[in-house]
């Protein structure tokens, strides 16, 4: 499948494209700078084939403007800052169409409107995933994942030890997101239940930030107690 980062130039998104390539995936990263773009997808491109260990497939990587990412992406994943998320829903909105699925990363951590990083802010909707489904346009699945994975740690060589809850009032599209995030090695994944749930998810980042701060760490999240068969191994 394809799938485009927007935002992917940044430590969230960057990191996901590098595991995504890293696993054959097609990526097209995303940035309102195509150039930018271009020359982040160069770099994953070279990490990637300097690595020790990686597998010997062709790595399928580009980087482009955000709405011509999106125009020819199954997946659209956006890792871009609170602040920035609604005004960027509103500009690819003509990009996406019946049929994709919209995968919101963003925590609405107070430090997007100056405040701490291990606080969040209230969102209206209830959470920033909501925001984005009501922002998003009709027949586009909107998931919420990936909020708890430090970009570190995907960046560090090595399985990422992190558990991924997958929240979406669309089944299909959670399946396929969680199918994807089980590329990353290391990862497992959670049904979170339904979109209306990230908001629990998204709050769980700040206190991981805390955690970080206080013991220059790199935590995640592990759901412990569950059968095998609740995280697809």
């Amino acid at each position: 499948m394809s799938v485009a980062i927007i935002g992917g130039t940044g430590p969230e998104g960057s990191g996901l494209a590098l595991r995504w390539a890293q696993a054959g995936e097609t990526i097209i990263i995303g940035s309102r700078n195509p150039q930018r773009a271009a020359e982040a997808a160069n770099k994953i491109r070279e990490q990637i084939r300097g690595a020790a260990g990686v597998p010997a497939h062709d790595t399928t990587i580009s980087g482009t403007e955000n709405l011509a990412a999106c125009k020819s992406a199954e997946i659209v994943v956006l890792t871009v800052p609170f602040e920035a998320q609604a005004e960027m829903l509103r500009h690819i909105k003509p990009a996406l169409h019946p049929g994709q699925i919209l995968v919101d990363t963003i925590v609405p951590l107070a430090a997007s409107v100056g405040g701490r990083p291990t606080r969040s802010l209230g969102v209206w909707q209830g959470s920033a995933a909501q925001q984005a489904a009501e922002l998003a346009p009709e027949g586009v699945s909107v998931v919420a994942a990936f909020h708890n994975v430090s970009a570190e740690l995907l960046h560090h060589v090595g399985p990422v030890d992190c558990d991924v809850i997958v929240c979406s009032d669309d089944k299909q599209a959670a399946q396929r997101i969680r199918a994807l995030a089980r590329k990353i090695p290391g990862v497992r994944t959670v049904d979170g239940g339904k979109l209306e749930n990230a908001r629990i998810v998204e709050q769980i980042t700040a206190l991981l930030i805390g955690f970080n701060i206080r013991s220059k760490g790199r935590s995640g999240l592990r759901i412990t107690g569950l059968p095998p068969e609740a995280y697809d191994i």
